[in-house]
């Protein structure tokens, strides 16, 4: 279960997750062997699922973001496994989801400009039969996080707070 300071730790790496295990360790209390392993035990649980760096899109030539609404007449796993499959081979599709409601999945989408999206698109439809698609383009990006929220982790006292019950 993730504690108190594991949950400072993860607040710092995913603010910036290039900072030293010494001053990880400096600013949650502890020395930098025994933050590496609670560090180490967070990915070994798969609490840290990997470390990446976040690109400026305008500077690698993807300056639109479109996000596509598909809705398909087809719902079993078969098709489901086979669009999933179609669409891991497209790198223009950033995040990919199954929703709940009208629209049965959502893409999010990032290319260079609308002539890219419409070869997209094209590439697409090629592959898979959908029943309707919509894209709609973001104009401008308000907020972007790849943080998540930490306030609603449930913690378990630390080990030194237990004892003294």
């Amino acid at each position: 279960m993730i504690d108190r300071i594991d949950r400072r730790i993860l607040s710092i790496l995913q603010e910036d997750c290039t900072i030293p295990v010494a001053e990880i360790g400096r600013r949650v209390g502890l020395s930098t062997t025994p933050c590496w392993r609670r560090i180490q035990k967070l990915e070994e649980d798969g609490v840290i699922q990997r470390r990446v760096a976040i690109l400026d899109p305008k500077k690698v030539n993807v300056k639109v973001t479109a996000f596509v609404a598909i809705t398909t007449s087809r719902h079993n796993d078969d098709w489901l496994r086979k669009f999933a499959d179609v669409i891991s081979e497209f790198p223009e599709v950033i995040e990919f989801y199954r929703m709940a409601g009208q629209v049965d999945y959502l893409l999010r989408v990032a290319v260079p400009d609308i002539e890219a999206y419409d070869a997209f698109y094209k590439r697409l439809i090629a592959k898979i039969d959908i029943s309707d698609v919509s894209t709609s383009f973001a104009m401008e990006q308000i907020k972007s996080t790849s943080q998540l929220p930490l306030s609603y982790v449930q913690t378990e006292k630390p080990r030194a707070e237990r004892d003294d019950q």
